[in-house]
């Protein structure tokens, strides 16, 4: 059985807090095509209450995590333009070796974002 898994996590970097109630989508990319995985939403911790994917769900392929930014944002009182500077976040990675531990982060904030990959 593979062990490998997904994970991610967003925090508030403007509040300093994690970014709780934020909705995530996962989609799994093959060329042109464009698969939904799952849809999440974080917990109290910013976090997901399990792994995206784990075991034998995880493969080898080009995937993206689509973050509703500017929903959590306005929910938490940010005072955003129309349209605001950010609003979906869309990170797109790869996995090469569906054996490993693959965190993406999200450091969000109403006008910047940035990820890594986390251990």
């Amino acid at each position: 059985m593979n062990a490998g898994r997904l994970t991610t996590h967003v925090l508030d970097a403007a509040a300093g807090v994690p970014a709780g109630g934020l909705k995530i989508t996962l989609w799994r990319l093959s060329g042109e095509a464009r698969e939904k995985i799952k849809a999440v939403t974080t917990n109290a911790d910013g976090r997901c209450d399990e792994p995206l994917l784990a075991g034998d769900a995880l493969a080898q392929g080009v995937y993206e995590l689509v973050f509703e930014a500017g929903d959590y944002l306005r929910r938490a009182g940010s005072e955003l333009p129309e349209p605001p500077f950010i609003d979906q976040v869309p990170i797109r990675f790869g996995i090469a070796d569906a054996s490993q531990h693959y965190h993406v982060p999200l450091l969000l904030s109403p006008y910047s974002y940035s990820t890594y990959r986390g251990s």
